[in-house]
């Protein structure tokens, strides 16, 4: 499969996940998984999971702006970058966020996510 088209697929998925039932996103991380949010690491899906769902807003929405990805390795791994804006509810401006993923496969021919950070950008 084309990578940009893996890619595109693959963020739309997690961002329609994350944006309506965030517990959701549990089957895309394994326990070797690790999330850096902020310069916070978690290492787990359920820690993962845990960390997502205790955000202190219960509704948001993701518009993506750039997506862009590259071949990471010898085992079939792909690097997935993404910008755009989270608009929380009842906020009137967005916030800039970039967040960058390593989508490694499986051997049911998925991918789940190795790394994920993810940041804030302020302006």
């Amino acid at each position: 499969m084309d990578p940009d088209v893996l890619a595109k697929a693959f963020v739309e998925h997690y961002y329609t996940t994350f944006d309506n039932n965030r517990g959701g996103l549990a089957t895309l991380y394994q326990e070797g998984s690790m999330l850096t949010f902020e310069g916070q690491k978690i290492q787990g899906s359920p820690n993962i999971v845990a960390k997502l769902t205790s955000l202190p807003f219960q509704q948001c929405h993701h518009s993506i702006t750039t997506v862009d990805c590259q071949p990471s390795g010898a085992n079939g791994g792909m690097l997935v970058f993404v910008s755009g804006n989270l608009q929380l509810a009842g906020e009137q401006h967005a916030l800039k966020f970039s967040q960058m993923f390593h989508l490694m496969p499986t051997p049911q021919g998925s991918y789940y996510v190795m790394n994920d950070i993810f940041r804030l950008n302020y302006a």
